[in-house]
């Protein structure tokens, strides 16, 4: 079954591919691996703001970390023209805005790490880091890059 066929099964649609805010292109794709800037926490077209710790709390996090893999997805569909040239998602990177006192990142950041494995299966499954960070461009309270291994075209 391809993966476009696939998320359709899970009831998944992916949202719009966004377009960089800054001097950066969304993908790079080199020597086989796609290079994904990173995504904040977008979900219907609203940006998920905040910090965990203070004014949101661990399962809004978890929602927004979701929010940034699909956004991750639909960055791999507009780079590559079809989700089944990835091969596996090598690497998350995730960034949560947090207090020094919120030490669940690693939850948060499950978000898009499930969504990964839900989609892909077991080539969904990845390193990764998790880093809690006073604040996130436009107030984000997650923002999620990847490094993805694809398949020739």
């Amino acid at each position: 079954m391809s993966i476009e066929a696939h998320l359709t099964e899970l009831g998944i649609t992916l949202p719009a591919a966004a377009a960089p805010v800054a001097a950066y292109v969304a993908a790079v794709e080199a020597n086989g691996l796609l290079h994904i800037s990173g995504q904040i926490s977008l979900s219907d077209g609203q940006l998920m703001t905040g910090r965990l710790g203070e004014d949101r709390d661990l399962d809004y996090g978890v929602k927004a970390a979701r929010a940034c893999g699909l956004n991750l997805i639909a960055q791999m569909k507009a780079a590559l023209g079809s989700l089944d040239r990835v091969e596996r998602i090598v690497k998350l990177g995730a960034f949560i805005s947090s207090t020094p006192e919120f030490t669940d990142q690693p939850k948060v950041a499950n978000g898009a790490s499930e969504l990964m494995v839900e989609v892909f299966g077991e080539a969904g499954k990845h390193a990764r880091s998790a880093v809690g960070v006073p604040v996130l461009p436009l107030g984000a309270v997650v923002e999620i890059d990847a490094i993805v291994l694809v398949r020739p075209a």
